[in-house]
Protein backbone atom coordinates (compact mmCIF):
# COMPACT_ATOMS: atom_id res chain seq x y z
CA UNK A 1 0.00 0.00 0.00
CA UNK A 2 1.53 3.69 -0.61
CA UNK A 3 0.50 6.79 0.42
CA UNK A 4 -0.87 7.74 -2.90
CA UNK A 5 -3.60 4.42 -2.15
CA UNK A 6 -4.68 5.81 1.46
CA UNK A 7 -4.89 8.86 0.45
CA UNK A 8 -6.70 8.84 -3.20
CA UNK A 9 -9.55 11.12 -1.68
CA UNK A 10 -9.40 14.93 -1.28
CA UNK A 11 -9.42 16.03 2.35
CA UNK A 12 -9.48 14.78 5.52
CA UNK A 13 -11.71 12.09 6.60
CA UNK A 14 -13.32 14.08 9.49
CA UNK A 15 -13.52 17.68 10.64
CA UNK A 16 -11.57 18.83 13.32
CA UNK A 17 -11.72 20.76 16.51
CA UNK A 18 -10.87 24.26 16.43
CA UNK A 19 -10.77 27.56 18.53
CA UNK A 20 -11.50 25.97 22.50
CA UNK A 21 -12.77 22.84 21.47
CA UNK A 22 -12.24 19.58 22.42
CA UNK A 23 -13.13 16.05 21.54
CA UNK A 24 -16.06 15.04 24.09
CA UNK A 25 -13.78 11.46 24.94
CA UNK A 26 -13.23 13.81 27.92
CA UNK A 27 -16.49 13.13 29.55
CA UNK A 28 -16.24 9.14 29.35
CA UNK A 29 -17.37 7.82 32.55
CA UNK A 30 -18.59 11.43 33.44
CA UNK A 31 -22.07 9.84 34.00
CA UNK A 32 -21.03 7.17 36.00
CA UNK A 33 -18.80 8.85 38.39
CA UNK A 34 -21.37 11.91 38.76
CA UNK A 35 -24.17 9.41 39.92
CA UNK A 36 -21.96 7.27 41.79
CA UNK A 37 -21.32 10.83 44.15
CA UNK A 38 -25.18 11.46 44.50
CA UNK A 39 -25.51 14.01 41.37
CA UNK A 40 -26.96 14.81 38.16
CA UNK A 41 -24.86 14.25 35.39
CA UNK A 42 -27.28 15.60 33.21
CA UNK A 43 -27.78 18.91 35.14
CA UNK A 44 -24.40 19.61 35.54
CA UNK A 45 -23.23 19.73 31.88
CA UNK A 46 -26.68 21.95 31.08
CA UNK A 47 -25.29 23.90 33.43
CA UNK A 48 -22.19 24.28 31.81
CA UNK A 49 -23.47 24.52 28.25
CA UNK A 50 -22.44 21.18 27.39
CA UNK A 51 -24.87 19.16 25.40
CA UNK A 52 -25.62 15.67 27.41
CA UNK A 53 -25.80 13.75 24.47
CA UNK A 54 -21.91 14.18 24.28
CA UNK A 55 -21.24 11.98 26.81
CA UNK A 56 -22.50 9.11 23.93
CA UNK A 57 -19.97 10.33 21.02
CA UNK A 58 -16.25 10.68 22.17
CA UNK A 59 -16.22 11.97 18.99
CA UNK A 60 -18.10 14.81 19.56
CA UNK A 61 -16.32 18.53 20.31
CA UNK A 62 -17.32 20.33 23.49
CA UNK A 63 -15.80 23.80 24.70
CA UNK A 64 -12.88 23.32 26.88
CA UNK A 65 -13.83 26.25 29.03
CA UNK A 66 -16.68 24.97 30.05
CA UNK A 67 -15.27 21.41 30.45
CA UNK A 68 -12.64 22.98 32.68
CA UNK A 69 -15.74 24.80 34.65
CA UNK A 70 -17.63 21.55 35.15
CA UNK A 71 -14.90 19.45 36.13
CA UNK A 72 -13.86 22.37 39.35
CA UNK A 73 -17.42 22.58 39.92
CA UNK A 74 -18.15 19.03 40.65
CA UNK A 75 -15.11 19.43 42.77
CA UNK A 76 -16.52 21.82 44.89
CA UNK A 77 -20.19 20.48 45.24
CA UNK A 78 -19.10 17.00 45.87
CA UNK A 79 -16.36 18.39 48.14
CA UNK A 80 -13.58 16.05 46.11
CA UNK A 81 -10.57 18.06 45.79
CA UNK A 82 -9.43 14.94 43.17
CA UNK A 83 -12.42 14.46 41.05
CA UNK A 84 -10.87 14.87 38.09
CA UNK A 85 -8.35 12.36 38.97
CA UNK A 86 -11.02 10.00 40.00
CA UNK A 87 -12.62 10.52 36.47
CA UNK A 88 -9.37 10.05 35.19
CA UNK A 89 -8.94 6.52 36.81
CA UNK A 90 -12.22 5.53 34.66
CA UNK A 91 -10.53 6.77 31.53
CA UNK A 92 -8.06 5.20 29.05
CA UNK A 93 -5.25 7.03 26.32
CA UNK A 94 -8.37 6.46 23.81
CA UNK A 95 -9.59 9.96 25.36
CA UNK A 96 -6.67 11.48 22.85
CA UNK A 97 -8.17 10.07 19.68
CA UNK A 98 -6.16 8.93 16.75
CA UNK A 99 -3.10 10.06 18.22
CA UNK A 100 -2.89 7.46 21.14
CA UNK A 101 -3.30 5.26 18.24
CA UNK A 102 -0.17 6.83 16.54
CA UNK A 103 2.02 7.24 19.64
CA UNK A 104 1.73 3.71 20.26
CA UNK A 105 2.57 2.61 17.16
CA UNK A 106 5.34 4.98 16.78
CA UNK A 107 9.31 2.96 16.90
CA UNK A 108 10.55 4.55 19.73
CA UNK A 109 9.50 6.72 22.72
CA UNK A 110 10.98 9.66 21.20
CA UNK A 111 8.78 9.24 17.80
CA UNK A 112 6.18 8.77 20.19
CA UNK A 113 6.14 12.02 22.36
CA UNK A 114 7.36 13.92 18.90
CA UNK A 115 4.19 13.00 17.18
CA UNK A 116 2.08 13.56 20.65
CA UNK A 117 3.27 17.09 20.61
CA UNK A 118 2.47 17.80 16.87
CA UNK A 119 -0.87 16.32 16.67
CA UNK A 120 -2.58 16.53 19.93
CA UNK A 121 -3.28 20.33 18.90
CA UNK A 122 -4.77 19.20 15.84
CA UNK A 123 -7.08 15.69 16.73
CA UNK A 124 -7.88 16.63 20.68
CA UNK A 125 -7.96 20.40 21.71
CA UNK A 126 -6.17 23.27 19.55
CA UNK A 127 -5.81 25.49 22.91
CA UNK A 128 -3.11 22.65 24.26
CA UNK A 129 0.43 23.24 23.91
CA UNK A 130 3.29 20.30 24.57
CA UNK A 131 7.26 20.97 24.56
CA UNK A 132 9.57 18.43 25.61
CA UNK A 133 12.82 19.72 27.47
CA UNK A 134 15.41 16.85 27.35
CA UNK A 135 18.64 16.99 29.78
CA UNK A 136 21.12 14.72 30.38
CA UNK A 137 20.09 13.09 32.71
CA UNK A 138 16.49 14.14 32.94
CA UNK A 139 13.63 14.59 30.18
CA UNK A 140 10.34 16.62 31.23
CA UNK A 141 7.10 16.66 29.03
CA UNK A 142 5.56 20.01 29.26
CA UNK A 143 1.91 21.36 28.28
CA UNK A 144 -0.14 24.39 29.52
CA UNK A 145 -3.27 26.10 27.32
CA UNK A 146 -2.44 29.13 25.32
CA UNK A 147 -5.90 30.14 26.27
CA UNK A 148 -6.50 31.42 30.10
CA UNK A 149 -8.59 28.88 31.20
CA UNK A 150 -8.94 29.97 34.87
CA UNK A 151 -8.95 27.54 37.69
CA UNK A 152 -7.80 24.01 35.94
CA UNK A 153 -6.86 21.92 39.15
CA UNK A 154 -9.49 19.55 38.43
CA UNK A 155 -8.15 19.40 34.43
CA UNK A 156 -4.38 19.08 35.39
CA UNK A 157 -5.06 15.99 37.78
CA UNK A 158 -6.97 14.40 34.81
CA UNK A 159 -4.27 15.10 32.18
CA UNK A 160 -1.18 13.94 33.95
CA UNK A 161 -3.02 10.57 34.98
CA UNK A 162 -3.98 9.93 31.68
CA UNK A 163 -0.29 11.02 29.98
CA UNK A 164 0.91 8.63 32.15
CA UNK A 165 -0.58 5.65 31.00
CA UNK A 166 -0.52 6.77 27.77
CA UNK A 167 3.79 6.95 28.87
CA UNK A 168 3.85 3.44 30.30
CA UNK A 169 2.25 1.99 27.35
CA UNK A 170 4.39 2.83 24.84
CA UNK A 171 7.85 2.71 27.60
CA UNK A 172 6.82 -0.20 28.70
CA UNK A 173 5.41 -1.89 32.48
CA UNK A 174 8.57 -0.60 34.01
CA UNK A 175 8.62 2.97 33.22
CA UNK A 176 8.81 5.20 36.26
CA UNK A 177 8.25 8.83 35.91
CA UNK A 178 10.66 10.61 37.90
CA UNK A 179 7.97 13.51 39.43
CA UNK A 180 5.67 15.07 38.38
CA UNK A 181 5.20 19.18 38.54
CA UNK A 182 1.44 20.94 37.96
CA UNK A 183 0.89 24.70 38.65
CA UNK A 184 -2.04 23.56 41.07
CA UNK A 185 -2.45 24.57 44.33
CA UNK A 186 -3.34 21.46 45.86
CA UNK A 187 -4.27 20.55 49.38
CA UNK A 188 -1.18 19.24 51.74
CA UNK A 189 -3.51 16.36 52.48
CA UNK A 190 -4.26 15.21 49.16
CA UNK A 191 -0.39 15.08 48.73
CA UNK A 192 0.16 11.76 49.43
CA UNK A 193 -2.29 10.43 47.24
CA UNK A 194 -1.43 12.48 43.84
CA UNK A 195 2.24 11.04 44.62
CA UNK A 196 0.67 7.22 44.71
CA UNK A 197 -1.50 7.29 41.80
CA UNK A 198 0.68 9.11 39.98
CA UNK A 199 3.65 6.77 41.21
CA UNK A 200 6.49 9.52 42.30
CA UNK A 201 6.97 12.45 44.22
CA UNK A 202 4.93 15.15 42.95
CA UNK A 203 5.32 18.84 43.60
CA UNK A 204 2.21 21.37 43.38
CA UNK A 205 2.37 25.32 42.72
CA UNK A 206 4.79 24.39 40.38
CA UNK A 207 5.11 27.41 37.42
CA UNK A 208 5.15 25.09 34.42
CA UNK A 209 2.59 21.37 33.82
CA UNK A 210 5.50 18.74 33.44
CA UNK A 211 5.97 15.33 33.82
CA UNK A 212 9.75 13.93 34.04
CA UNK A 213 11.61 10.61 33.07
CA UNK A 214 15.18 9.51 32.74
CA UNK A 215 16.30 10.71 29.42
CA UNK A 216 17.69 7.09 28.66
CA UNK A 217 13.89 6.31 27.80
CA UNK A 218 13.40 8.45 24.99
CA UNK A 219 15.62 5.83 23.06
CA UNK A 220 13.44 3.07 24.17
CA UNK A 221 11.35 0.79 21.50
CA UNK A 222 7.63 0.80 21.53
CA UNK A 223 6.66 -2.81 22.19
CA UNK A 224 3.76 -1.96 20.20
CA UNK A 225 5.40 -0.72 17.02
CA UNK A 226 3.65 -0.81 13.55
CA UNK A 227 5.46 1.06 10.57
CA UNK A 228 3.04 0.75 8.38
CA UNK A 229 0.26 2.11 10.59
CA UNK A 230 2.52 4.66 11.96
CA UNK A 231 3.60 6.02 7.94
CA UNK A 232 -0.27 5.76 6.82
CA UNK A 233 -1.95 7.42 9.88
CA UNK A 234 1.31 10.02 10.55
CA UNK A 235 1.07 10.91 6.73
CA UNK A 236 -2.64 11.52 7.11
CA UNK A 237 -2.70 13.88 10.37
CA UNK A 238 0.05 15.64 9.31
CA UNK A 239 -2.23 16.34 5.82
CA UNK A 240 -4.90 17.43 7.99
CA UNK A 241 -2.32 19.94 9.81
CA UNK A 242 -1.17 21.35 6.76
CA UNK A 243 -4.63 21.60 5.68
CA UNK A 244 -5.49 23.73 8.31
CA UNK A 245 -9.29 23.04 7.24
CA UNK A 246 -11.09 25.74 9.29
CA UNK A 247 -13.91 27.51 7.64
CA UNK A 248 -17.15 26.64 7.68
CA UNK A 249 -17.51 24.59 4.65
CA UNK A 250 -14.07 23.18 5.18
CA UNK A 251 -15.58 21.75 8.48
CA UNK A 252 -18.66 20.54 6.92
CA UNK A 253 -17.55 19.09 3.78
CA UNK A 254 -14.88 16.82 6.08
CA UNK A 255 -17.29 15.78 8.23
CA UNK A 256 -19.78 14.59 5.22
CA UNK A 257 -16.86 12.38 3.52
CA UNK A 258 -16.08 10.71 6.84
CA UNK A 259 -19.91 10.16 7.61
CA UNK A 260 -21.41 9.05 4.45
CA UNK A 261 -20.39 5.37 4.41
CA UNK A 262 -22.54 4.84 8.17
CA UNK A 263 -26.05 6.12 6.50
CA UNK A 264 -26.14 8.71 9.02
CA UNK A 265 -24.80 11.85 7.40
CA UNK A 266 -27.36 14.54 8.36
CA UNK A 267 -27.21 18.04 9.06
CA UNK A 268 -28.50 17.06 13.03
CA UNK A 269 -25.43 14.85 13.36
CA UNK A 270 -22.98 17.75 11.81
CA UNK A 271 -24.63 19.88 14.12
CA UNK A 272 -23.67 17.83 16.77
CA UNK A 273 -19.88 16.99 15.48
CA UNK A 274 -19.35 20.44 15.49
CA UNK A 275 -20.73 21.52 18.65
CA UNK A 276 -23.52 23.88 17.52
CA UNK A 277 -26.88 23.88 16.70
CA UNK A 278 -28.62 22.89 13.34
CA UNK A 279 -29.68 26.78 12.94
CA UNK A 280 -26.84 28.57 13.70
CA UNK A 281 -24.98 25.94 11.22
CA UNK A 282 -27.64 26.66 8.89
CA UNK A 283 -27.12 30.15 9.46
CA UNK A 284 -23.49 30.23 9.28
CA UNK A 285 -23.46 28.15 5.81
CA UNK A 286 -26.07 30.66 4.36
CA UNK A 287 -24.29 33.71 5.21
CA UNK A 288 -22.04 31.92 2.41
CA UNK A 289 -24.55 31.12 0.20
CA UNK A 290 -24.74 27.79 0.58
CA UNK A 291 -26.63 24.70 1.95
CA UNK A 292 -26.22 21.61 3.36
CA UNK A 293 -27.59 19.71 0.92
CA UNK A 294 -25.56 21.15 -1.63
CA UNK A 295 -22.57 20.19 -0.08
CA UNK A 296 -23.62 16.45 0.28
CA UNK A 297 -24.34 16.06 -3.07
CA UNK A 298 -21.30 17.83 -4.03
CA UNK A 299 -19.62 15.33 -1.94
CA UNK A 300 -21.03 12.32 -3.35
CA UNK A 301 -20.23 13.39 -6.80
CA UNK A 302 -17.30 14.09 -6.20
CA UNK A 303 -16.61 10.97 -4.47
CA UNK A 304 -18.25 8.87 -6.95
CA UNK A 305 -16.45 9.84 -9.97
CA UNK A 306 -12.96 8.85 -7.90
CA UNK A 307 -14.20 5.52 -7.20
CA UNK A 308 -15.71 5.18 -10.57
CA UNK A 309 -12.65 6.08 -12.19
CA UNK A 310 -10.28 3.99 -10.12
CA UNK A 311 -11.92 0.75 -10.92
CA UNK A 312 -11.28 -1.10 -7.59
CA UNK A 313 -14.54 -1.43 -6.71
CA UNK A 314 -18.29 -2.74 -7.53
CA UNK A 315 -20.86 -0.72 -7.90
CA UNK A 316 -22.43 -1.90 -4.74
CA UNK A 317 -19.69 -0.60 -2.87
CA UNK A 318 -19.70 2.74 -3.96
CA UNK A 319 -23.05 2.87 -3.31
CA UNK A 320 -22.28 2.11 0.04
CA UNK A 321 -19.58 4.10 0.73
CA UNK A 322 -22.00 7.22 -0.37
CA UNK A 323 -24.69 6.01 1.83
CA UNK A 324 -26.68 4.57 -0.63
CA UNK A 325 -28.84 1.64 0.98
CA UNK A 326 -29.08 0.36 -2.79
CA UNK A 327 -27.29 0.34 -5.62
CA UNK A 328 -30.30 1.56 -7.63
CA UNK A 329 -30.96 4.27 -5.64
CA UNK A 330 -27.31 5.49 -6.41
CA UNK A 331 -27.98 4.51 -10.15
CA UNK A 332 -30.73 6.99 -10.33
CA UNK A 333 -29.09 9.88 -8.43
CA UNK A 334 -25.78 9.58 -10.64
CA UNK A 335 -27.45 9.66 -13.68
CA UNK A 336 -29.06 13.12 -12.62
CA UNK A 337 -26.01 14.34 -11.80
CA UNK A 338 -24.15 13.69 -15.06
CA UNK A 339 -26.68 12.26 -17.72
CA UNK A 340 -25.69 8.43 -17.53
CA UNK A 341 -25.63 5.42 -15.12
CA UNK A 342 -22.67 4.63 -12.97
CA UNK A 343 -22.23 1.57 -15.12
CA UNK A 344 -21.91 3.70 -18.47
CA UNK A 345 -19.78 6.18 -17.25
CA UNK A 346 -17.31 3.36 -15.91
CA UNK A 347 -17.58 1.78 -19.34
CA UNK A 348 -16.92 5.43 -21.10
CA UNK A 349 -13.74 5.98 -19.21
CA UNK A 350 -12.42 1.58 -19.90
CA UNK A 351 -13.13 2.58 -24.11
CA UNK A 352 -10.41 4.72 -24.72
CA UNK A 353 -7.81 2.17 -22.79
CA UNK A 354 -9.00 -0.26 -24.88
CA UNK A 355 -8.75 1.53 -28.19
CA UNK A 356 -5.27 2.54 -27.31
CA UNK A 357 -4.72 -1.75 -27.19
Amino acid sequence: MTDGNFYSLEGPLDSMPVKRQMRAANLTGFGDVVRNLGGDPRSILERHNIDPRAMRDPDFYIDSQSLVNALEYCSTSFNDSLFGLKLAQHQEPEIFGSVAALCRSAGSVREALESFINYIPVVHSPVAVLELAEGQETTELRWYSKTDLGQTNQANYKATLLILKLLKQIGGQNFRPSYVNLAVDARQKDLPELASKFGCPFHSRASTNAIAFPSAVMDRAVGSSNRLLFRLLGGYLGRVREASRTTILERVEDYVRGSLPSGNCSIEHCADKLGTSVRTLQANLSDSGLRFSDILEKQRIDLARVHLESGELSLDDVADILGYSEQSSFGRAFKRWTGSTPKQYRKNLESPKIATH
